[in-house]
């Protein structure tokens, strides 16, 4: 693409006339481009592709009756290509050095060119895989777009996008970078089982017909790094993933406001929930969930008079409760306690990847709350600790949840961890990364805590809008998110790059593998084993 500024300001972009040598069909929407001021050179973005004439009446005319010589030189000088540019960033000429906010606009009849390799590199960095981590290509280029991994993980960050636009892919990537960098510890629920041993994807073999294939997960990838807990392990038999250890919850560890959570799937109304604080206080915060359970019908019917309760509110908890109970993990004794295990291994620097198996969503969702509940609990305590000592800071902290909306909806935002995390802003060491495909159902005060948005295809206009709310020059980004491809193309913006940007997606296969693959995994083994041998020994019953 060239091209030369024809107008411009700071508040709605520049217009380009494209050269006559190119058509519009050369020009995308996401294009990176870069236009040679006299003193500044701008990193910007097509935002927009025009058909303009010098005489709107001349756009009317087919020029079918025109040869060919006269129709071109009527289509170029006449009637042009005009493309509307967003200047993101620019870098003084004469210095090398970094880039800065765009303040100014070029001057006119500044010329205007596709961007090379080097301007790739000069705005993103070069892959390094400690700092700058590859998550693909701008369109219609080979050059890496990296994300700068210390900033993504600093803030919450968020990967959106409707079903099968390859957002998983996208999570996968940005794990794998943070785990071979080292720049925090994951912790992630994965509802699908598609982050720890091995999922599957579906490609078409471009007869139409579906091929199914297997990818490797985290733990075929960095086996010393990695450990698997499954809350499901005839699940993770069967389909073959290896697992470290299996988690069990105890009836003594559930608490009102873990229930709370689940409201909307058990159908809880507000005498329900005044009914369940009442028995905590009553039967003790340890006892109340498992004795409420097990009440016989006679039982329940005299501590209804005993205490003053409603029977009829009493037995109508107990039966929406006992979904709670049935679940096969939850226990009346466990062997070890999850959250301690859980922290060892992630205060050693090791990744912890959670796999529910079969489990349905109500036990997702209580799982997830109630470990990152006691978690982040630990991580507060800890760093204050370190903030008084100065010693034994733990790392930082990224905890990976699908299905977002369901924990940080407007109506449950303000009473649950998640929110409390995504508002304190990294001030214990601990970050979120979501993962959804319906950014509308996540509170808009939350949203706007995410540092870094990475979006595949969006569609419904509230989920773009919720996408895009307090993102400066959205109006354009809206017509960038509206382009992207249905697949393996996406729109990044936000603190881990200067920029916003739109990728072609790395593929995530044998070379990727090849390149992202732990080389020294032996080095650390007998210090991990002995580790873990100390984990078994301590086990004990809760």
């Amino acid at each position: 693409m060239k091209g030369r500024i024809v107008r411009g300001s700071i508040s709605t972009g520049v217009e380009v006339k494209l050269d006559p040598q190119y058509t519009v069909e050369d020009v995308k929407v996401g294009n990176f481009a870069v236009i040679e001021g006299r003193k500044y050179r701008y990193f910007s973005l097509v935002s927009d592709v025009k058909i303009e004439s010098t005489n709107p009446a001349m756009l009317v005319d087919s020029f079918e009756d025109e040869d060919e010589l006269a129709r071109e030189i009527i289509v170029g000088d006449s009637i042009f290509g005009n493309i509307s540019l967003n200047p993101m960033l620019m870098a003084d000429k004469e210095q090398v050095g970094e880039t800065r906010a765009v303040r100014t606009i070029p001057p006119h009849s500044s010329p205007v060119r596709t961007a090379t390799d080097e301007d790739v590199a000069h705005v993103f960095g070069s892959p390094d895989n400690k700092v700058f981590f590859s998550m693909g290509t701008p369109l219609e280029m080979d050059s890496p777009v990296c994300v700068n991994l210390p900033k993504l993980v600093e803030r919450c960050s968020g990967i959106f996008g409707k079903a099968g636009t390859g957002k998983t892919f996208l999570t996968r990537l940005a794990l794998a970078g943070i785990t071979k960098s080292q720049a925090a510890v994951n912790l992630i629920f994965d509802a699908h089982n598609e982050y720890g041993w091995e999922a599957t994807k579906e490609e078409d073999r471009g007869d139409g017909v579906l091929q199914e294939s297997h990818v490797k997960g985290l733990k075929q990838l960095f086996p010393s790094r990695v450990v698997i807990f499954t809350l499901d392990p005839e699940s993770s038999r069967r389909r073959g993933a290896k697992f470290d250890h299996e988690i069990n919850l105890a009836h003594s560890q559930i608490t009102p406001e873990d229930v709370l959570l689940l409201q909307s799937q058990l159908n809880l109304n507000s005498t329900a929930t005044e009914t369940m604080h009442l028995l905590s206080g009553k039967m003790g915060a340890e006892h109340w969930f498992g004795l409420l359970a097990e009440m016989a019908a006679e039982e329940m019917k005299d501590y209804a008079e005993e205490h003053g309760l409603h029977l009829g509110a009493l037995q109508a908890l107990q039966r929406k409760l006992k979904r709670v109970y049935d679940l096969p993990f939850m226990k009346d004794k466990i062997p070890f306690d999850a959250v301690d295990k859980i922290m060892q291994y992630l205060n050693a620097g090791k990744h912890v990847v959670i796999e529910f198996g079969s489990t349905q969503l109500l036990g997702y969702m209580m799982v997830t709350n109630i470990l990152t509940k006691r978690i982040h609990a630990e991580y507060v305590r800890r760093m204050e600790k370190y903030q008084a000592t100065r010693e034994n800071k733990p790392p930082h902290l990224v905890i990976s949840i699908e299905e977002a909306h369901r924990f940080l909806s407007p109506e449950l935002a303000r009473d649950t961890i998640f929110a409390t995390i995504a508002r304190e802003m990294r001030k214990f060491n601990v970050t979120l990364l979501l993962v959804d495909q319906r950014t509308s159902g996540i509170d808009s005060e939350v949203m706007s805590q995410i540092g870094t948005k990475i979006a595949c295809k969006l569609d419904d206009e509230s989920d773009v809008n919720a996408l895009l709310t307090g993102v400066h020059d959205a109006k354009n980004l809206r017509n960038i998110l509206y382009s992207l491809d249905s697949k393996q193309q996406a729109l990044i913006l936000g603190h881990a790059v200067p920029m916003p940007v739109v990728i072609k997606t790395r593929n995530y296969d044998a070379q990727f593998y090849n390149e992202i693959v732990e080389t020294n995994y032996q080095e650390n083994d007998k210090a991990f084993n002995e580790m873990v041998n100390d984990m078994y020994n301590d086990d004990e019953e809760i």
